[in-house]
């Protein structure tokens, strides 16, 4: 039976590291984790990020090879094996600037072009799509109509959408939709809004969750059927994991609502709230729930380490599969050496930085962290149940369409931790590093033979 262990030690400098497993069952039962492949749960649609203008213009100034090296890293079969991504409907605050689609106070849409995209963000899409081993799935969203559409006059600042606009907004995001369907972009989701209750220094726009609802039921989804889009699903939320609940109940409990949405949409700036994802499971079980974003922002955690970050991604990572989530996209795939390009100066990490004046490419141990997941959980990869003896691990497992087991286990403790992975009674000792991150791969169950 085959069976593969790949480990990522910062403190070794070993990064996805094949390890042998010993042969030969363990009887160890104090330090266990276990595996229910009968339980299965939420079917995994895929990984990916965010193909943000930032990304696109810190790419275009690169040299051909170092694109072709991140092209790999993120999309090839030698690197995180992405299969999904997010795209902006037009500027958002990793932008050089606030940009949209059609020239101000046009109420016919008759000026609209993606023209803007075609320079740097289409170029970088379809050559991902190339480098990709299987088709991409992907996910839009807006971060303010335009400036004339709204009650503050500016695409910056919050605001609303006017009332009258309301069906002209909803036209307008088919009118994307049906673009990007031309360059052969096929976007299969959409969320109604990034963040709706945050007014930001940068392109925002403010809703209830009734209004949500009322611009789905009323506007959105009419819109869609009536462009022939009405395969696209429609996330809701698109915001932090504290509120997800209450936010998707608000806006679901919308009369007529809940039958034009297909899931909800998070991100994890407030913290794991990861009880929030299975509120909404339990009673909305035939909703999807995607992570759309989430990055290391300056603002916060500029004073942490490398292994720090690394570890609040595979942490996240983990307790959000366990409580639902199918799909898991990061925020910007790329970022320049000042955290940017960011129009407002709210800058970041990325799991890849380069430095636009040297032309160097620079993988941060959160690219190596989330490879453990993306590399190994494969589209249609069914989360199982686990449980563990301690909550110095965080386990997540999988059983793959294959039929293969993968379970990625955190060590977050400062000692080394002996595991056994255990299966029906069946255990395979594993060594997992102080503050280090592995995977495991079973072909059928967690056992190796003698």
């Amino acid at each position: 039976m085959r069976a593969g262990c790949y480990i990522t030690n910062e403190a070794k400098k070993e990064y996805w590291k094949e390890v042998k497993l010993r042969a030969g069952e363990s009887e160890d039962r104090m330090h266990v984790v276990n595996l229910y492949p009968e339980f299965q749960r939420q079917t995994i649609e895929g990984f990916g990020g965010a193909f943000t203008e930032a990304a696109a213009d810190t790419f275009a100034k690169l040299s051909r090879e170092a694109q072709e090296e991140i092209l790999e890293a993120y999309f090839g079969e030698s690197g995180l094996k992405y299969n999904m991504g997010r795209c902006t409907i037009h500027s958002c605050d990793f932008a050089r600037g606030n940009y949209t689609y059609v020239e101000e106070n046009d109420e016919t849409l008759d000026s609209f072009s993606i023209d803007h995209d075609r320079e740097q963000i289409l170029p970088l899409i379809k050559r991902a799509m190339e480098k990709a081993s299987e088709k991409m799935h992907f996910l839009a969203s807006p971060w303010s109509p335009p400036a004339y559409m709204k009650t503050n006059g500016e695409m910056n600042h919050g605001g609303k959408l006017k009332e009258e606009y309301r069906a002209l907004w909803a036209e307008y995001v088919t009118r994307f939709l049906h673009s990007y369907r031309d360059e052969g972009i096929d976007v299969k989701y959409i969320t109604v809004q990034n963040e709706p209750e945050a007014v930001q220094t940068w392109d925002s726009c403010i809703y209830t969750a009734a209004e949500e609802g009322v611009f789905v039921l009323q506007y959105l989804a009419p819109a869609l059927q009536k462009a022939e889009l009405s395969d696209v699903g429609i996330f809701i939320w698109d915001h932090n994991k504290e509120a997800a609940f209450e936010r998707a109940d608000g806006t679901l409990s919308v009369p007529g609502t809940n039958d034009m949405v297909e899931g909800v949409a998070v991100h994890w700036y407030t913290g794991d709230h990861f009880d929030s994802l299975r509120l909404i499971r339990e009673k909305y079980p035939d909703k999807r729930i995607f992570f759309t974003e989430g990055c290391v922002e300056y603002s916060r955690f500029a004073d942490s380490n490398e292994v720090q970050k690394a570890e609040m991604y595979a942490h996240d990572m983990a307790g959000n599969f366990n409580a639902g989530v199918e799909a898991e996209l990061d925020w910007n795939l790329i970022l320049d050496e000042n955290g940017g390009p960011n129009h407002v100066g709210n800058y970041c990490a990325a799991p890849i930085m380069c430095d636009t004046g040297t032309g160097t490419v620079d993988r941060r141990l959160t690219y190596y962290y989330i490879g453990h997941f993306s590399r190994y959980i494969r589209r249609g990869a069914r989360s199982i149940a686990t449980t563990a003896f301690t909550d110095k691990i965080d386990a997540a497992a999988f059983v793959n369409p294959n039929g293969e087991r993968v379970t990625v286990l955190l060590n977050k403790s400062d000692e080394d931790l002996e595991i056994t992975l255990r299966e029906n009674g069946r255990g395979t000792a594993v060594t997992l590093p102080a503050h280090s991150l592995a995977t495991v791969i079973f072909e059928e169950s967690c056992s190796t033979e003698p």
